[in-house]
């Protein structure tokens, strides 16, 4: 059993939970239903896939066990993600990082692993320079947990992002990298002592809602 965190790969695309290689939410331009699988093109996310990084770099991380994919999050400028000027509580500056997904497999949950991935984002964004990181936070359980392609706002809150735009269903959150002082933590270590299962053997969709 091998377990590792790398940065989201071309070839990961294929290997994310039921429909998350195919969703194209963020990627896609005019307001789409709040729902997961709303919209799915998989050419496009590939293709915007190689164009995020090739003009800015690694755009997530993925967390694994041998061949299985147990969670992944996804991350880049606002600007690669039309769907986020769709939002009442749209970023104020598309150059600003936003972490648009973060899903678990239903076996991995309740573990400890969405923390883990996050955290691997903020040093990865933090070592790249970045000064501040944004996210929607879903305030409202207005959709199933695994349908909803915003991550829950009291996870985020607990993580130590703070409310930069309000809005009463789906708020920008902040936060500032450069008030961070656990992210030379060895998150490697932090993974691989997570009692995680050791088979992955059939995955939906799953987002963070409510701190899950």
């Amino acid at each position: 059993m091998t377990r590792k965190l790398k940065p989201l790969g071309f070839d990961d695309l294929g290997r994310l939970p039921v429909g998350c290689g195919e969703c194209s939410f963020w990627e896609s331009a005019g307001e789409r239903a709040r729902r997961c699988g709303s919209v799915c093109d998989a050419d496009h996310v590939r293709d915007w896939f190689l164009r995020v990084n090739e003009e800015w770099g690694a755009c997530g991380r993925v967390a694994v066990e041998d061949d299985a994919v147990l969670g992944f999050i996804k991350y880049a400028p606002s600007a690669y993600f039309p769907q986020a000027i769709t939002f009442p509580a749209r970023p104020n500056d598309p150059s600003v990082p936003l972490i648009a997904c973060l899903h678990i497999a239903p076996e991995a949950r309740h573990r400890g692993l969405g923390g883990v991935l996050i955290r691997a984002a903020l040093r990865d964004l933090a070592q790249r320079g970045e000064r501040r990181v944004e996210a929607f936070g879903a305030a409202q359980a207005l959709v199933a947990p695994d349908e909803s392609p915003m991550i829950g706002l009291d996870f985020l809150l607990r993580i130590g992002f703070t409310v930069s735009n309000p809005d009463p269903r789906y708020p920008l959150l902040r936060l500032d990298l450069r008030s961070l002082v656990t992210l030379t933590d060895n998150i490697e270590t932090v993974y691989e002592s997570l009692k995680l299962p050791r088979m992955a053997p059939k995955r939906a969709p799953a987002t963070w809602m409510n701190g899950r």
